[in-house]
């Protein structure tokens, strides 16, 4: 699903940035990916998901080459930041069918996936209204029905569960449970530990930009300790180094 071989994108003029990092996603996989910070997962997220060029390094999704076959990797992705910026003067439904229009989903297709996702996360009834008047946990939902409305299949996510309400949390939750049971995989960034610990069969530990734990939750995680304090363990080693 999602192969990354040697990445490496440093910033100028910065120290920050990422450097030979490796990570295999799998279809059905939801991978959390963790740390501090300017630790280097957004940049990670980005360059997975097109939005950075990278200086070197391998990507692939489903086998293609996110750096040969630009557009055919974007039809298989929906990427949504941590702080989404949408045409606010759009009503909700317009944006959701700009969306729609770029990845060529039917109006059958659209319709009934726009119904079903505003019902879940409770926005059916501001569909109408425009952005520009939506909170941010409103915004929020948009975004991932936007991301949802072309079937992604790989979804990346960067913080996803800030600014939802807890019920609005739980939707996401089955959300991406349902994908992933589909065959699609999602890879996300957290700062909420205890939900990545529940939610997720793979994890991943990034710090200063290189990746110092990653696999299977029960791996990573001996048995008797949690998430946050299995990452908190390797924070302390990585000072002490």
């Amino acid at each position: 699903m999602l192969t990354i071989q040697n990445l490496t994108k440093h910033y100028k003029g910065s120290e920050k940035g990422i450097t030979n990092l490796n990570l295999q996603l799998d279809a059905g996989d939801i991978y959390g990916f963790i740390g501090h910070n300017g630790a280097g997962k957004t940049t990670t997220l980005k360059c997975v998901a097109g939005i950075h060029a990278f200086d070197a390094g391998e990507i692939y999704i489903d086998g293609l080459s996110v750096r040969k076959d630009a557009m055919a990797c974007k039809r298989q992705i929906a990427y949504i930041p941590d702080n989404p910026d949408l045409y606010e003067y759009m009503t909700g439904i317009q944006y959701l069918n700009f969306i729609a229009d770029i990845f060529g989903v039917s109006a059958s297709d659209r319709e009934e996936r726009i119904r079903t996702h505003a019902k879940e996360f409770e926005i059916s009834a501001s569909l109408g209204d425009l952005i520009s008047a939506y909170s941010h946990g409103m915004k929020q939902k948009l975004a991932i029905i936007s991301a949802l409305v072309h079937k992604p299949r790989l979804l990346i996510l960067d913080e996803p569960f800030v600014g939802l309400d807890p019920k609005a949390s739980v939707v996401l939750k089955n959300t991406m449970h349902k994908l992933c049971e589909e065959g699609g995989a999602i890879f996300f960034s957290t700062h909420v530990l205890d939900v990545a610990e529940k939610l997720c069969n793979k994890v991943a530990i990034i710090k200063n930009g290189k990746l110092v734990a990653s696999g299977r939750m029960e791996e990573i995680v001996a048995e008797g300790e949690t998430l946050e304090s299995t990452f908190l363990e390797v924070a302390e080693d990585d000072r002490a180094d």
